[in-house]
């Protein structure tokens, strides 16, 4: 295991993840190891993954608890045992811009702990103007709200509350073991991106915001649900799909 470790979860993802892939083939700085989390795929992601010639060590750890919660954890957790001591994470749905891995590591040796990068929509599908524009902008203010949220305020919160996507951040091994890691719960259950958020907010005060590392992601989400029910479910999940198969759009 190298010391810098990716970290990809994938529920059934074969049909999408070879463009992760050569994201990260195309990154300017290849010196990682990635893990991808095979969340009890049904379809042939773990094959995809494994058939893939990349610059870099590859790993396939399986669990089988749905959740990309759960599976990120595994994948961290899974890195830290292996010694790994930084970890970034994105989705098997997303592009990293090619300085991402870079740009990571840079923040992460010149001493931030965590780092919460900004999410841009994917180009090859197309984004309508207010798919490039609004629904992002919106986020944005939904982020601004946060900040002033009685329970992102504690007292024993060390920095202030940041927007923070779970496909788009990096870490630190040693924070990642001293403030508990991502939640293992159903997807269902809430945001796994703000519980570790939150969680690194009570050890450290080295939270970064860093608008220069991009990543793209899928709009799929969105455009199966529509923006309000995307909202709502990002609001504390005030919005359920109907059945587990919608659940798992990610």
């Amino acid at each position: 295991m190298r010391p810098l470790a990716v970290i990809v979860p994938a529920f059934n993802e074969a049909a999408s993840i070879g463009a992760t892939l050569d994201a990260l083939a195309a990154q300017t700085d290849t010196d990682f190891t990635l893990v991808v989390v095979d969340n009890a795929s049904t379809d042939d992601t773990a094959a995809v993954v494994r058939r893939c010639g990349a610059p870099f060590p590859i790993e396939v750890v399986t669990e089988p608890e749905p959740g990309a919660g759960t599976a990120a954890d595994t994948g961290f957790r899974y890195a830290i045992a292996h010694g790994a001591t930084l970890l970034a994470r994105t989705d098997a749905d997303c592009r990293p811009g090619p300085g991402w891995v870079a740009t990571a590591r840079a923040y992460l040796t010149s001493g931030a702990e965590l780092v919460c990068g900004r999410s841009v929509p994917r180009r090859d599908e197309h984004p309508s103007l207010a798919e490039r524009h609004v629904f992002p902008a919106v986020v944005r203010l939904a982020a601004l709200y946060g900040r002033y949220r009685g329970a992102h305020r504690a007292p024993d919160f060390r920095t202030p509350y940041v927007l923070v996507h779970g496909h788009n951040l990096a870490l630190t091994a040693d924070l990642y073991r001293r403030c508990g890691g991502t939640a293992r719960e159903p997807l269902e259950a809430g945001s796994e991106d703000v519980t570790l958020l939150n969680r690194a907010r009570r050890h450290t005060d080295r939270i970064v915001r860093a608008e220069d590392l991009v990543v793209e992601a899928s709009l799929r989400r969105l455009r199966a649900w529509g923006a309000r029910r995307t909202l709502l479910w990002y609001w504390d999940r005030r919005w359920l799909p109907p059945t587990a198969t919608e659940v798992h759009v990610r």
